[in-house]
């Protein structure tokens, strides 16, 4: 019996030794995450909104209606619902309305990275209205904001609103140019009609032909 509970004995301790090393290990590794507020602090200490040239619309929440938001930056191919994206923009919201939508906001927006001089293009198209026979206008409201360097937030320059009374109605809201450090040309702005959707259908089939067999 003496023998048995020695045994018994040292096989226990071990036990304990064990699960407490183990114990000890698990703290040691978890001790960065126990207090992360420093961490978490300073990683997002002058965090701000992303994007430099921003462009958003705006309709009515309880219209069904699809509408478009296309921009052209300088010197670059339109970017729009079939083109969500290039080197310098990117259409991060593109809204079918009230069809497949979560929330409870008609909303889209472009987002530039950097800002590049020249001359901008703002478009909106009715893609899709609730009756294309007899179709009830829809108000849309267009915002231009633009952050520049050493700015943690971006700062409206433009914002209209206009009416797109038909199916494929597609109106220019906005010309208009920037310095590169994202200052309004004097004078540039205007709404003279440009389509950037027969734009970007040009350039398109121009890709397609430059392809070999195309």
């Amino acid at each position: 019996m003496d023998e048995f509970d020695d045994d018994s004995g040292t096989i226990f301790r071990d036990v304990t030794l064990l699960a407490l090393s183990a114990f000890v290990a698990m703290v040691l590794m978890l001790l960065p995450f126990l207090n992360p507020g420093a961490e978490v602090e300073s990683e997002t200490d002058g965090i701000s909104d992303p994007g430099n040239v921003i462009i958003e619309l705006l309709w009515a929440s309880d219209r069904d209606a699809d509408i478009d938001l296309w921009v052209k930056a300088p010197e670059r191919v339109p970017v729009g619902f079939p083109n969500k994206g290039n080197e310098v923009v990117n259409l991060l919201r593109d809204d079918l309305g009230l069809f497949q939508d979560l929330t409870d906001i008609n909303y889209e927006i472009v987002y530039s990275r950097g800002i590049v001089p020249g001359e901008w293009i703002v478009n909106v198209q009715a893609y899709r209205l609730e009756d294309p026979i007899q179709p009830t206008p829809v108000p849309v409201q267009v915002v231009v904001s633009v952050k520049r360097e050493g700015e943690d937030r971006p700062t409206p320059i433009l914002e209209k609103e206009v009416e797109l009374r038909f199916l494929r109605h597609e109106l220019t809201v906005f010309r208009f140019g920037l310095t590169g450090k994202g200052a309004l040309v004097h004078g540039s702005v205007n709404d003279i009609k440009h389509s950037l959707i027969m734009e970007y259908a040009r350039a398109h089939n121009r890709l397609l032909d430059e392809r070999p067999g195309g």
